[in-house]
């Protein structure tokens, strides 16, 4: 039997030993201290035992001093270093973060093929918070859950790659998530669990994907909370629709009185996107000076043609790039058009990239 007190010669990272007390053995992988180790077993996990409960085997056999020997040699143990401290670094928190903005966003990987190549889908956390989230989708009469976890405030995080025969799967999606901030006081805020529709015909259209804040490429976004206000779809139950379809088929012979129907007459709003990928099929030859005058000369056409439509909203859909379209336009619309009221057209239906002009 092999006394607790002994001690082992040149023991060293990478040395294979076996287990006195029990069965099994491995590589040595770290000294934790004087007196524990780290060993690899056969399995692959590491498991710590104490020194003097291995021995080192080898092809010179056991490295061991026999109880019976008066000289004890001791074992080179390398010093312990210290863990290296994980670096920290500050949340830098932006203007107006304490307001929940988040959204989901959807980009092909090639935009040039579009309809064939698959899509990434991210979550984009526009607010100083920390969000616990948990992505679902709809199957059948259950959910779910695609991915779940930790996103850091002002950033965005990849969720999934999908394909185009997977955006069945994904025609009802849901988001849940609590909102908090670490190390400092905050707002309570609600936790959140959204609803949407994602309508698969727009990732097969080109202008479907917009320029954005969150990404260099276009992208399709959907708006999760805006402003600490959930997104709300339109949803109608069954009951309801059997119920409203069951009335209707009910026919009333009684008497009724002419009612009068006030005719709408808001006129619809006007696109006109003004990329030239949407005006002309190529741009060969042509210099940027060319192409900026043939998108004016859009502009100036379809603003002629409803320049006697009071009321009526025209939306030009010029994209965010460098700006140098947009200048262009809200330059002749304040020299030209002055009397008609301009503003930013919708983020949720346009992205940031469009104008909404209203004749006067």
């Amino acid at each position: 039997m092999y006394k607790k007190s002994l001690t082992f010669v040149n023991m060293k990272i990478g040395d294979k030993v076996r287990f006195l007390n029990a069965v099994g053995g491995g590589i040595v992988r770290q000294f934790k201290n004087k007196e524990l180790v780290i060993v690899e077993e056969e399995d692959g996990f590491e498991t710590p035992v104490l020194i003097r409960e291995c021995i080192v085997v080898g092809e010179s056999n056991l490295q061991v001093k026999s109880a019976s020997q008066k000289a004890v040699e001791k074992v080179e143990i390398p010093p312990v270093t210290e863990k290296p401290k994980e670096e920290k670094y500050e949340i830098v928190e932006m203007a107006g973060g304490d307001r929940l903005n988040v959204y989901l966003a959807y980009l092909p990987i090639d935009i040039k093929n579009l309809g064939k190549c698959n899509y990434e889908a991210f979550l984009v956390n526009d607010s100083n918070y920390y969000l616990f989230f948990n992505y679902m989708s709809r199957q059948n009469n259950a959910w779910v859950s695609r991915c779940n976890e930790l996103i850091e405030p002002n950033t965005r995080l990849f969720i999934e790659e999908f394909t185009k025969t997977q955006l069945n799967e994904l025609e009802k999606v849901c988001v849940q998530f609590i909102a908090f901030k670490k190390d400092k006081p905050y707002s309570l805020k609600n936790a959140y669990s959204v609803e949407l529709r994602l309508d698969a015909m727009k990732f097969y259209k080109l202008h479907s994907f917009r320029e954005n804040d969150f990404f260099e490429d276009e992208a399709l976004i959907y708006p999760v909370v805006t402003n600490d206000s959930a997104a709300r779809e339109l949803l109608i139950s069954a009951s309801d629709l059997q119920e409203a379809m069951t009335q209707k088929a009910v026919i009333d012979l009684s008497p009724k009185k002419p009612v009068l129907v006030k005719k709408d007459k808001t006129p619809q709003i006007i696109e006109v996107d003004l990329h030239i990928d949407q005006l002309l099929d190529t741009t060969a030859g042509l210099s940027n000076a060319d192409i900026l005058n043939i998108q004016l000369d859009k502009f100036r056409q379809v603003m002629e043609e409803n320049k006697n439509k009071k009321g009526q909203k025209i939306v030009f859909i010029h994209g965010k790039g460098e700006g140098v379209l947009r200048n262009a336009v809200l330059s002749e619309l304040k020299i030209k058009h002055k009397q008609c009221p301009v503003q930013d057209a919708s983020f949720i239906e346009y992205g940031f990239g469009a104008t909404m002009v209203t004749v006067k």
